[in-house]
């Protein structure tokens, strides 16, 4: 269910971004999401409505805050640099770099937490990375070169930023008997949504306010309320199924990637981007490398 939202949420975003100004769509998105989750807060506060429900909210105090305010961080670097490269990359080239993120959440278990890879798991690697490698002949086509296109670059960073926000988010979640923070689900998501609304305020003020008559002009369309509410759901579900005893990270981070079906759609028939057949076969490796990581992972 997450993959599928977040999929969606992919393709609005293209929808919403396109020859849009990138700063206030990310702003209004922080303040979207912060509205849909103010009101659980304010009533975990104040009220027993929400204890024992699944959207029960703690604060908390600022020995669980200052760990969510190091994920807003990670998380809205990872949103500016992905913002960008959506808004200047065709999304048949975006959704397939970003489903090698669960290749970069492996690694990343295998040199943070000391995990080793299996046969399988080494096969899924490598099946991702030469997709990437194929990508870029695919994006050659179009014009882009992956060695010399900032845009790519953007985006591999917020792959990587993205692939650290996961490992971190196990990390939260776990029990302390576990290794974890064991931080409530429901407090992380709604708390880094508001601690980024204040950080994209001071960048909308400062940064991109006195230079806006520069740069590429803010209208609004619907799709950007669009984008925080199939983010929201979609980040809910992962959260959930992240915080059930047993989820691993590498599993969950693997699924959630699916979403790549769901944008490479949109963009083969609502954008009607080119080179199709080339993209989806480097797709196919990509999903071929999720499932050697799902098989190894059991």
């Amino acid at each position: 269910m997450s993959a599928a939202l977040l999929g969606c949420y992919d393709s609005l975003k293209k929808k919403a971004l396109s020859g849009n100004a990138v700063i206030p769509i990310l702003f209004l998105n922080t303040l979207f999401c912060s509205l849909i989750f103010l009101p659980f807060v304010v009533l975990s506060s104040t009220t027993h409505v929400l204890d024992s429900s699944v959207f029960y909210a703690p604060q908390g105090g600022w020995a669980v805050q200052k760990y969510i305010l190091l994920k807003s961080c990670i998380v809205l670097s990872s949103w500016i640099f992905g913002y960008f490269a959506m808004k200047h990359l065709p999304l048949t080239i975006v959704g397939p770099i970003n489903a090698t993120r669960p290749v970069m959440v492996l690694i990343g278990a295998l040199l943070v937490y000391g995990e080793r890879l299996n046969g399988y798991q080494w096969t899924g690697v490598q099946l991702a990375v030469v997709s990437f490698f194929l990508l870029s002949r695919s994006g050659k086509k179009e014009g882009i070169n992956f060695t010399h296109n900032r845009w790519i670059a953007f985006l591999v960073l917020a792959a990587a930023l993205g692939a650290i926000s996961g490992l971190y988010d196990k990390y939260l979640l776990a029990s302390p008997e576990n290794g974890g923070v064991g931080i409530n689900r429901m407090t992380v998501q709604s708390w880094y949504n508001i601690y980024q609304l204040f950080m994209m305020g001071a960048m909308l003020l400062l940064l991109w306010y006195p230079l806006r008559k520069k740069t590429t002009p803010f209208h609004w369309n619907w799709y950007i309320v669009g984008v925080s509410v199939f983010l929201s759901a979609a980040d809910f579900i992962y959260f959930y199924a992240l915080s059930l005893p047993g989820a691993m990270i590498s599993i969950v981070s693997m699924v959630r990637r699916g979403s790549v079906i769901v944008s490479f759609l949109f963009g083969a028939f609502v954008f009607h981007e080119r080179n199709l057949t080339a993209k989806a076969f480097d797709l196919l490796l990509v999903l071929l490398g999720m499932i050697f990581l799902y098989i190894g992972s059991h």
